[in-house]
């Protein structure tokens, strides 16, 4: 009997001992970390690529870092869930910097500063981009760090009158046109003189104007024409990409600032290795897209860089930094010249990158 007790007690003891270290591990395994990260609009092709950067960041954190997604708006809109990550409330957002929002966002609208993939890759490179680095500092100011930029394609010109190949073939064609005034400005610039000449309308309101002949053309990107059936109101696209589509993964700037250095490596790693992901995915899917296309009867015309080169010329964009960038970063980098230090920088990158997709 006693045999029995004291087989039991050390049964028991062992059974104790060893949830105790099952605890202890799982303990050892609980995040440290635990983030929202907020998706304002519904982004299915990106989100894939945002599902990847959340599982590097566990492995490459050994579980110290669990990001949760939160897609399609749930955690609020995109103004909701910039305030939100300001005031670290939420910890990660994928965002645009729109001027109203962040004073020096502006650069990341601006027409031609890349028109192509490799260019934005370069551009927006976590290390050495100059545009990731300017735009570093302006999401300074309003207290989050850009972690990586998602590109969703450059913008074209579509139009129903004739295909476009020269500043010329501008002529008397009516473009719809955002409130985007560097925009507005640059194609404006392109078509001097031609008789083109330019309507703000909504982008509710695109497909009727089109099909009502209410307008001939519009700027677009590739994905747009496919998700929205543009085809079906345009014959013609030049892909351009005067314009470029981006927006910022970021994270809170306190929180950030707070981490320790290797943990911010290790997430810097997920973030380059995800960036190539979503472009990657970007880029493949803008090749079905133009597949699409040429099968409903529209075969993008891709331009020589000749002929890029006469429209970003033609721009006169010299002008409108001065108008619109210029101030910001006078401002933000006292005394050193930056507009002309960004200009050419990226006026090597669009050279480095010509001829690529």
């Amino acid at each position: 009997m006693k045999t029995s007790v004291k087989f039991f007690m050390m049964s028991l003891v062992t059974i104790l001992a060893l949830q105790f270290a099952a605890s202890v591990s799982f303990a050892a395994q609980e995040a440290q970390y635990k983030w929202r990260f907020s998706i304002p609009w519904t982004r299915p092709l990106l989100q894939k690529g945002f599902e990847d950067f959340v599982e590097r960041v566990k492995q490459y954190t050994d579980g110290k870092v669990e990001i949760k997604i939160f897609p399609d708006g749930l955690i609020g809109n995109h103004d909701e869930s910039f305030k939100s990550v300001q005031a670290g409330d939420t910890e990660l957002a994928m965002l645009v910097p729109y001027v109203s929002l962040v004073p020096g966002g502006a650069l990341n609208f601006m027409p031609w500063t890349v028109s192509s993939y490799a260019g934005f890759l370069m551009a927006f490179d976590q290390e050495s981009g100059i545009l990731h680095n300017i735009m570093t500092k302006a999401y300074e100011d309003v207290n989050m760090t850009p972690i990586f930029t998602v590109a969703s394609g450059g913008y074209g010109l579509a139009n129903n009158i004739r295909e476009i190949k020269t500043p010329s073939d501008l002529k008397n064609i009516k473009f719809r046109v955002s409130g985007s005034t560097a925009g507005v400005n640059a194609l404006g610039n392109m078509g001097k003189g031609t008789g083109m000449t330019m309507e703000t309308i909504p982008w509710s309101e695109l497909y009727n104007a089109l099909s009502r002949k209410v307008i001939d053309g519009c700027w677009t990107t590739i994905g747009l024409i496919i998700a929205e059936r543009q085809y079906e109101v345009l014959d013609y696209y030049t892909d351009l990409g005067f314009m470029w589509d981006a927006a910022q993964v970021v994270i809170n700037k306190d929180l950030w600032n707070g981490l320790p250095d290797d943990t911010k490596k290790q997430i810097e790693k997920a973030a380059k290795e995800s960036m190539d992901l979503c472009l990657k995915l970007q880029m493949d899917a803008e090749a079905g897209d133009i597949e699409t296309l040429k099968k409903n009867g529209l075969t993008p015309y891709i331009p020589t860089p000749a002929e890029k080169e006469a429209f970003f010329n033609a721009s006169n964009m010299k002008v409108i930094w001065d108008e619109e960038i210029t101030p910001w970063l006078d401002k933000a980098y006292p005394g050193q010249n930056m507009t002309e230090k960004v200009m050419d920088e990226l006026d090597k990158i669009r050279k480095a990158a010509e001829g690529k997709r």
